[in-house]
């Protein structure tokens, strides 16, 4: 095994530090609903499925064009959008705020702490590593409550996010900006994340260690992407990455 000497090691959120236990579809679609009921409670004379229905189908074509183009407009970005072309225009950035609290509470509830992360997190920082998240997500506000939700800022000097970077991953931008905060060479740096089309293949862009974790693997695209992408290593739980950085060493 070639011999690397890490100081910096960057983690995905979710479905790598957090898990995701609720069905995705149904609760996207209840997420939906919640939104769209608070605007109305605020005072949209909005039609409450029909708009429902309309903005997932919005989120769904967005979801789509960011994959391709690493772009990160925010959902309240899309939200603004759609409002607008209901009618409603300069609304209140607290408005927009709320709906979209109101929307991501729903699927909050549904993220779950592994049950190896802490003790492998306190684990790295005895050994003296530098501990940062890159994470893709298109609301800031929901990533902060859940890294505040799970207790998980204390490990972190670092917490990159696409919605308030504007890339997502796997542009090498959001590594760059974590690396010129540590000021630590790609070379001496592992990146732990589950999609091998955004952490394991931007990490590798960026000229990073990869390890990919396949513990919650549930994406069928990810058996397509195993063909193209091969990550420096896999880990089936979190708990297994002292020891292969230890052997790496």
């Amino acid at each position: 095994m070639t011999k690397r000497e890490f100081d910096l090691i960057l983690f995905d959120l979710g479905n790598t530090l957090i898990y995701f236990d609720g069905d995705e579809v149904k609760s996207s679609a209840l997420a939906a609903l919640e939104m769209t009921r608070h605007l109305i409670n605020l005072g949209y004379p909005l039609q409450y499925e029909d708009f429902s229905k309309k903005f997932q189908i919005a989120l769904q074509s967005y979801f789509k064009k960011r994959e391709k183009d690493c772009l990160e407009l925010t959902s309240a970005y899309l939200l603004r959008e759609e409002l607008a072309e209901a009618g409603f225009t300069d609304l209140p950035a607290a408005h927009l705020q709320e709906a979209l609290r109101a929307m991501y509470e729903v699927t909050e509830a549904h993220w779950k702490m592994g049950d190896d992360t802490f003790s492998t997190l306190d684990e790295l920082k005895r050994e003296g590593y530098k501990l940062g998240v890159v994470s893709n997500a298109a609301d800031a506000d929901d990533f902060h409550r859940l890294v505040d939700f799970h207790n998980l800022a204390p490990y972190f000097d670092l917490l990159l996010v696409s919605a308030e970077v504007g890339m997502r991953k796997p542009h090498p931008l959001i590594f760059t900006l974590a690396l010129d905060f540590y000021k630590v060479p790609p070379q001496q740096t592992v990146m732990v994340g589950d999609l091998l089309g955004m952490d394991i293949l931007g990490a590798q862009q960026a000229g990073l260690t990869s390890i990919w974790i396949t513990r919650w693997l549930q994406n069928p695209s990810q058996q397509a992407d195993r063909l193209d992408i091969q990550p420096d290593a896999s880990i089936t739980r979190l708990s297994q990455l002292p020891a292969l950085l230890k052997r790496w060493r």
